[in-house]
């Protein structure tokens, strides 16, 4: 059976779908990053509180939209990012097929749904994956280390997954990463990363998202048990999605933590350290949240609920202040 692939792609599965492909595609490239350097560079924290009719519970997002952090953290390093997107199942293909076919790996955004090896059969539509390789009948993938890391799936589900429509979705997009001449001075870019990240959050134009949609969360959220169809079933789902849906724990906090300790070691900054303080307490807190969520889905009991809303109205707080510290760097 003829087989094509890419020679020295190294497998590497992250916490992070995003951040595990950027990771393949860089390192190809010659260009290493931790996975939570990645991710502060590409300003990725955010934070979304989503509720709307005919979703069977609402959802609690702590990053920016898919693929606006690849956008970001390629113009911020100056990379050369082309993506290519079409309606089209076989032209889909050949724009997959092509770079891998010249030695190189692609980005696939994808619906996760579709895939043979994923455990959890739910549509998410932003699910980023790196191609290296395919045959016949298996495309050759990596993933996050929670699903894996070197998978593979059948051709026809990647098409089925590629070309899925709804929330989050793309048109079969496709994507790969051309370093410069030069290599990127990250270092030299860790600043604006950091303060880009800090001045959308803090102005952030409506009410359920940054800092003011964790406060609206923390309004909402104790009035779950009647929101969701089926509590014990639930609201433990919303815990895990927000500790191991690729989040690397604590929804995305615990890795814009560890960003902050990275550039904390680089960078003598009084509002730096203040920042990576108060995101290693956030860290903490929202997984106290997650915890508050879960035990209420299992016990039945209203007032773990309640326990969570304070301690969200607290992390309002803290995630204000940290980022008001993060905006002032100079």
């Amino acid at each position: 059976m003829r087989k094509t692939i890419v020679p020295g792609v190294e497998p590497r599965g992250l916490h992070h779908c995003e951040t595990t492909t950027l990771g393949v595609l860089l390192r190809h490239e010659g260009f290493d990053l931790s996975e939570p350097m990645m991710f502060g560079l590409g300003s990725g924290l955010s934070f979304v509180y989503w509720d709307r009719k005919g979703m069977p519970f609402p959802f609690l997002g702590g990053r920016v939209k898919p693929f606006e952090l690849t956008r970001n953290l390629a113009a911020r390093l100056g990379l050369t990012l082309t993506v290519e997107e079409t309606t089209s199942a076989r032209k889909a293909w050949r724009n997959a097929a092509a770079p891998v076919d010249a030695g190189r790996p692609v980005g696939l955004q994808l619906d996760c749904y579709h895939l043979e090896y994923f455990g959890s059969k739910v549509h998410f539509g932003g699910h980023v994956v790196a191609l290296y390789g395919y045959d016949e009948q298996d495309a050759y993938l990596v993933d996050t280390d929670q699903q894996g890391g070197a998978v593979r799936t059948g051709l026809a589900s990647l098409a089925a997954a590629r070309a899925e429509r709804g929330p989050m979705t793309a048109r079969n997009r496709s994507f790969t990463i051309t370093l410069p001449d030069r290599p990127p001075a990250w270092q030299d870019r860790i600043v604006g990363a950091i303060t880009d990240c800090a001045g959308a959050f803090l102005a952030a134009p409506i009410a359920n998202l940054g800092h003011r949609g964790i406060a609206e969360a923390g309004k909402r959220v104790p009035g779950w048990l009647d929101r969701v169809a089926e509590p014990r079933r639930d609201l433990p789902e919303v815990a895990l999605l927000m500790e191991r849906a690729g989040t690397g724990g604590a929804l995305f906090r615990a890795l814009y933590r560890d960003f902050l300790d990275e550039c904390s070691r680089l960078i003598d900054d009084p509002g730096l350290r203040t920042g990576h303080r108060l995101y290693a307490e956030a860290a903490e807190r929202w997984t106290e949240v997650s915890t508050l969520i879960a035990k209420a889905g299992d016990s039945g009991d209203a007032g773990c609920l309640e326990q969570a809303g304070a301690v969200l109205r607290e992390l309002a707080r803290i995630e204000r202040d940290a980022m008001e510290a993060l905006r002032r760097l100079s």
